[in-house]
C-alpha cells in the first residue's frame, strides 16, 4: 500500500511542525533514503571511479554509472546521453561554450524567452558576445504566457538556437516545450529546455519531448547540491568538442594533442561527484516509488489550496495568472505598501520560509512590472498545515508593519 503524504513527510528529517519551508523552487530538502544512500557510498565504496582496477574502485564506478542510468530513465533518456555536471547552471553554460560557440557565426541569431532564470539567459548572451551572433526575445503576455504563435514570429531565417524553461521560476508557469521544439525544428534551429522547476515536479520524456538539450539540478529534486544533469541527443553531444579539459575525458594524449573519450565521459574532466551522483539516484527512485503523477497532482491540490485563502486577503496581489493550475506549485506576490524583503522578514518571525527578490529573472520583473517579488514554492512533502501558517502570518503582515486597513500607513 503506497504512503501517505503524512507518512512521507516523516522521511525528511529537517522537516518540522515548528515552521513552514516554503523554498522548495531554491532547493529542496532531503529524505532518509537519499542522505543513507551517500553516507553508505562515502562508508562503503569511496574511491576515485572510473580509474582503478582495484574493488573499491570498480564498486565506485559501478554506482557511479548506475545513478547514470536511473538518472537517464527517469527522463526518458538513454544513459550515454546523460552528462554529470554540477547543476543547471554548468549545464547550460556547457551547451553554450561548447555547441554554440562551435557552430555559431557572426549574424546568426539565439531566441530566448524573455521570462528565463539568469542562468538560461547570461550563456546565451555570452556566446552571442563570443561568435558575433544576435540574441533576441520570445515575449510574454501580462501572465506570463508564451503562445506557439509568439514563439513562430519571432523566427527569422537566421534562428539558430531557442532557449526556454518549461516550468517558469518565477511565476510556476508550464511552457508547451513539445510545440515550441517542434517549430524551433520546423526551422533547422535547435532548441535547449531548462527542466531545473519540471523535472522535480511533473514526468518529463525528452524522447517524446523532442528537445536537444535539456538541463536540470538535483537539489531541487530531493539530491545533494552538486550534482547536475545535462540531456543531450546523442548525435549532437558527438560532433561537440569537450568543455572542459584535463583527466579522464580522454582516449590518448600526445606532446601535440589529444582524442577524446566517448560521450558522456568527453563532457566529465576530473575527478567527478561520485556521491552526489549516487544520491541523484536514490532521490529518482525515491520520486519514482511515489510516482510522478502523483507528485505533481499533490503539488497542484497545495497550490489550489494556498491560492485560494490569498485570494481573501486584501491588498495581496498575486502574479502571473489567477488560476491555480497554470502555476505549478509556485505562488510569487506582493503586498501593497510592503516590501517583498520586509515580507520574508515578518514571515521568517512566523517560522515561515519564502523568498523575496528578483529570484535571478531580472529582465521578466522588469516586463511584468515588479522588480521584486515574495514567493511561495511547494514540494509534495508541505502540507495544509505548512499554508496555513503561511497564510495566517500573510493575513496579520501589514499590521505588523503599523498599516492600518488602506493602502497607506494609519495615522
Amino acid at each position: 500500500m503506497a504512503k501517505s503524504f503524512e507518512e512521507i513527510r516523516a522521511d525528511f528529517p529537517i522537516l518540522s511542525d515548528e515552521y513552514a519551508y516554503l523554498d522548495n523552487a531554491a532547493t529542496t530538502q532531503k529524505p532518509f533514503a537519499v542522505t543513507d544512500a551517500v553516507d553508505a557510498y562515502y562508508k562503503n565504496d569511496n574511491a576515485n571511479p572510473l580509474r582503478g582496477l582495484y574493488d573499491l574502485s570498480v564498486r565506485a564506478t559501478e554506482d557511479y554509472e548506475a545513478a547514470r542510468a536511473e538518472t537517464a530513465r527517469f527522463i526518458g533518456a538513454d544513459a550515454e546521453e546523460i552528462i554529470f555536471t554540477r547543476n543547471a547552471s554548468e549545464s547550460l553554460n556547457l551547451v553554450a561554450y561548447s555547441y554554440a560557440a562551435s557552430t555559431l557565426k557572426e549574424g546568426d541569431e539565439i531566441l530566448v524567452a524573455i521570462s528565463e532564470h539568469h542562468s538560461n539567459m547570461l550563456p546565451w548572451q555570452n556566446a552571442a558576445r563570443l561568435t558575433g551572433a544576435n540574441i533576441r526575445y520570445i515575449e510574454c503576455d501580462g501572465e506570463g504566457r508564451i503562445t506557439p504563435e509568439m514563439v513562430e514570429a519571432c523566427f527569422t531565417p537566421k534562428t539558430r538556437i531557442v532557449a526556454a524553461a518549461q516550468v517558469s521560476n518565477v511565476i510556476g508557469r508550464v511552457n508547451d516545450i513539445k510545440e515550441m521544439a517542434r517549430i524551433a525544428h520546423a526551422h533547422d534551429a535547435v532548441f535547449v529546455c531548462d527542466g531545473a522547476q519540471s523535472a522535480p515536479h511533473m514526468a518529463v520524456d525528452v524522447k517524446d519531448l523532442d528537445v536537444d538539450f535539456f538541463a536540470f539540478s538535483g537539489h531541487k529534486m530531493l539530491a545533494p547540491m552538486g550534482i547536475g544533469v545535462l540531456y543531450g541527443k546523442r548525435s549532437i553531444l558527438e560532433d561537440m568538442p569537450p568543455f572542459l579539459y584535463g583527466g579522464e575525458m580522454i582516449e590518448y594524449v600526445t606532446l601535440c594533442g589529444a582524442t577524446y573519450a566517448e560521450v558522456p565521459h568527453k563532457f566529465e574532466a576530473g575527478t567527478v561527484n561520485a556521491g552526489g551522483a549516487v544520491g541523484l539516484g536514490a532521490a529518482v527512485r525515491y520520486m519514482e516509488s511515489i510516482g510522478m503523477d502523483r507528485i505533481e497532482q499533490r503539488e497542484r491540490e497545495l497550490t489550489r489550496y494556498m491560492m485560494e485563502q490569498m485570494a481573501d486577503i486584501p491588498y495581496v496581489h498575486i502574479i502571473g495568472s489567477p488560476d491555480p493550475d497554470e502555476h505549478m506549485g509556485i505562488v510569487t506576490f506582493t503586498v501593497e505598501g510592503v516590501h517583498p524583503h520586509d515580507i520574508a522578514q515578518i514571515m521568517n518571525e512566523d517560522h515561515v520560509c519564502i523568498r523575496a527578490g528578483h529570484h535571478c529573472a531580472q529582465p521578466l520583473m522588469k516586463f511584468l512590472g515588479s522588480m521584486s517579488t515574495a514567493r511561495a514554492s511547494l514540494s509534495f512533502y508541505n502540507n495544509k498545515a505548512d499554508i496555513d501558517m503561511f497564510i495566517r502570518s500573510l493575513s496579520v503582515l501589514r499590521s505588523k508593519m503599523g498599516y492600518g486597513g488602506s493602502a497607506v500607513p494609519a495615522g
